[in-house]
């Protein structure tokens, strides 16, 4: 026997529109605290969030494209630009046209971009302190988050 009354049915179809209830505002302000949190810590290093994740890429595999690096960032690689000039005033890399094809460019770190890796090594430990989680916890979290990723991009 079937016990949920219409005005329960309507209750529950109402709370799918609460905004507390949504998946995707809870990762949207997460993201937003998250990026708060960085601020202070990549302001000691001159880089903001944006610079920081284009400088991770490169700290992983210097001499990328910028389409690789806009491919490995999951951005446009017009938006990537600017962004790259702005490290390459910083004197934290440098942009050079390929030999083989003008049209693409080539993007290497600087040793001064290089040398900005060791500094930044705090900044993971003091994000996973800021977190409250364990460092298990937050790779759980993790893996979660990367499928999600991955079931969103094959909808596209």
């Amino acid at each position: 026997m079937n016990t949920e009354s219409t005005h329960d049915r309507a209750v529950s179809a109402d709370d799918s529109l609460l905004l507390d209830n949504q998946l995707c505002f809870s990762l949207y302000s997460t993201s937003l605290l998250m990026t708060k949190v960085y601020k202070p810590l990549l302001h000691a290093l001159g880089l903001t969030y944006p610079q920081y994740l284009t400088m991770m890429v490169l700290w992983e595999k210097n001499g990328m494209t910028v389409g690789e690096i806009s491919t490995r960032l999951l951005t446009d690689p017009g938006s990537l630009t600017p962004l790259l000039k702005r490290l390459e005033v910083e004197g934290l890399l440098s942009r050079t046209r390929s030999k083989e094809d003008e049209r693409v460019v080539i993007v290497e770190l600087t040793p001064q971009g290089r040398a900005l890796r060791d500094k930044a090594g705090s900044v993971p430990l003091n994000i996973v302190k800021a977190t409250g989680h364990s460092v298990e916890e937050l790779r759980a979290l993790q893996v979660s988050l990367l499928s999600l990723r991955k079931n969103l991009q094959q909808g596209l």
